[in-house]
């Protein structure tokens, strides 16, 4: 077996968001199998239209500030989260939905972008997956 890299992303910030998706890209470049566990806030990230929706996690300024890194991003050519959601997954990487989320949060899978998702798991698909990783994260 190959190496792997698991993350939980259980922060729907922006910049967390952003965070995962990197690392995880990085890891599927490097050869490694990579997945992200998407659990309650970062959940939310999956619903429809919803991936570059998150708040910026420190001065956010009523969305001020996530406003002017988005500018700062942008003039920088940084990928948008869709570019790099959509990477990763013709890379390769594997989504797991947290169903107790969906519960907690009253969520059905016709809000969520189902096509991004590969599995549907509570913390047993996780552990799972985390039990023989080489890197696994929580963001």
């Amino acid at each position: 077996m190959g190496e792997k890299t698991v993350i939980i992303l259980h922060s729907g910030d922006m910049d967390k968001v952003y965070s995962a998706l990197i690392i995880a890209n990085g890891a599927l470049a490097m050869g490694m199998e990579a997945s992200i566990y998407f659990t309650f806030w970062g959940l939310m990230r999956l619903k429809k239209g919803e991936l570059e929706k998150g708040p910026l996690s420190k001065m956010n300024m009523l969305g001020l500030g996530r406003q002017m890194i988005k500018q700062r991003m942008n003039k920088a050519n940084v990928a948008s989260l869709e570019r790099l959601m959509n990477d990763f997954k013709e890379l390769g990487g594997k989504i797991i939905a947290c169903e107790m989320t969906m519960e907690i949060m009253g969520l059905s899978k016709e809000e969520l972008r189902t096509e991004w998702i590969d599995e549907w798991g509570a913390v047993g698909s996780y552990i799972q997956e985390a039990r023989d990783a080489n890197v696994t994260l929580f963001i």
